[in-house]
């Protein structure tokens, strides 16, 4: 039995070699493109759904008050970022941040219709209401806020809002 010569293969083989390897590393590097788009497209269409909920709520409302020009038609609650300062102030990312906000404006609902002349009964009311308030389970973290400032400007009562990482004490 005769084996045929490989020597004048070897060449050719080493070409396929590297032309398989290249094909596998450019998928490699096209799947790695192709992912990061993906996430930064779901990013921003969580942040868009976000905004969008938040506008529809701000143009029902706004309908719903518009011939009447001495009350609080919106809430627009700010969170300072000033974290690294202080270590129980974590830096927020936006979604964390948006749902925070969500609840927040779900807890000062009640302000929505009432007269800008009456808010500094209201914000004590308010300060009450959100001093020292936990946020349990958002995105699987735990937040306590407390109200820095309350301002009625152009309708619209803006209050700010430092948040800090809560700890559940150990039952």
């Amino acid at each position: 039995m005769r084996l045929p010569p490989f020597d004048r293969f070897v060449r050719g083989l080493q070409m396929v070699g590297v032309f398989t390897l290249g094909m596998i590393i450019g998928a490699i590097v096209y799947n790695s493109f192709y992912l990061a788009q993906f996430e930064a497209i779901i990013h921003l269409k969580s942040e868009l759904e976000v905004k969008l909920e938040q506008y529809e709520q701000e143009i029902k409302d706004l309908n719903q008050f518009k011939h009447q020009h001495t009350v609080i038609k919106s809430v627009l609650p700010r969170i300072e970022n000033e974290a690294g300062q202080n270590t129980d102030r974590p830096k927020l990312d936006q979604v964390t941040e948006a749902e925070l906000i969500k609840r927040i404006k779900e807890d000062l609902r009640s302000f929505i219709g009432r007269s800008i002349y009456e808010i500094d009964s209201d914000a004590r009311f308010a300060r009450k209401l959100l001093e020292k308030n936990v946020y349990l389970d958002v995105y699987s973290k735990d937040y306590t806020i407390e109200v820095k400032t309350i301002l009625v400007v152009d309708n619209n009562l803006q209050v700010w809002i430092e948040v800090r990482s809560y700890s559940r004490p150990p039952s």
